[in-house]
């Protein structure tokens, strides 16, 4: 029986002062992911296309610290600004100082600082660029999540309707325990994506390649699926 592996858990000190707490699933992935950043070099490959380490970390100091350029990372007609912001974060910061600025969280002046909103949105944000940096390299192996993460992914799946607007099947994702969620509701068939919850989330957001998924439904429905290009 597998146990949970999201890496060893970063110290933290306790409100007392007394010892290491546990920061929680969304803290503790941040700090894996600036870890994995840390370890990989900048110019290591990820699963993020296009991008290297040193650009996978100035997107995530950009998006929580440049209120002015994070739309364009959902609204394309903003995106030229944003991935000018990017670059230029990613040439002027060393990788070092913007994986240090990353692991510290957000700036007090950002969104992503208010109460509660850490959690609601970086868990999937964490969680895929972490496997993004883990899964480009050639050992890499997939980890049991904890089941607090697991749980905080599932409430996120939703997001998976935004991307696969376009897909022309239903699709339902499945999860081992036999929980489903139904994220797309095409007229041309119907497909059922089975995984573990990390593994679904990697797949909805264009991590095909190396999502550990299977498919099942009409060999036309899961054709059509398959030719689909989307993502976020």
């Amino acid at each position: 029986m597998s146990t949970p592996d999201d890496g060893p858990a970063p110290s933290a000190p306790k409100q007392d002062g007394s010892g290491p707490a546990d920061p929680g699933p969304v803290r503790r992935e941040r700090l894996l992911l600036a870890a994995a950043l840390a370890e990989a070099g900048p110019e290591a490959a990820t699963e993020c296309a296009g991008w290297n380490a040193r650009d996978l970390a100035a997107h995530l100091v950009v998006r929580e610290g440049r209120p002015d350029a994070a739309p364009g990372i959902l609204l394309p007609p903003l995106a030229f600004y944003t991935e000018r912001v990017r670059r230029r974060t990613a040439r002027a910061v060393p990788f070092e100082r913007l994986v240090e600025r990353f692991a510290q969280g957000p700036p007090k002046f950002s969104p992503y600082a208010l109460p509660g909103v850490d959690k609601n949105a970086n868990a999937v944000e964490f969680f895929v660029h972490h496997e993004d940096v883990r899964r480009a390299r050639p050992d890499w192996e997939p980890r049991a999540l904890s089941p607090e993460l697991e749980e905080l992914l599932w409430r996120r799946i939703k997001i998976a309707r935004f991307v696969l607007r376009k897909v022309q099947v239903e699709v339902t994702f499945v999860r081992p325990d036999g929980r489903a969620a139904r994220v797309s509701g095409g007229g041309r068939g119907a497909v059922r994506v089975h995984g573990p919850v990390g593994e679904l989330v990697l797949w909805a957001l264009g991590r095909r390649d190396v999502a550990k998924v299977s498919l099942t439904g009409a060999t036309d429905a899961v054709k059509t699926l398959t030719e689909t290009g989307w993502s976020l």
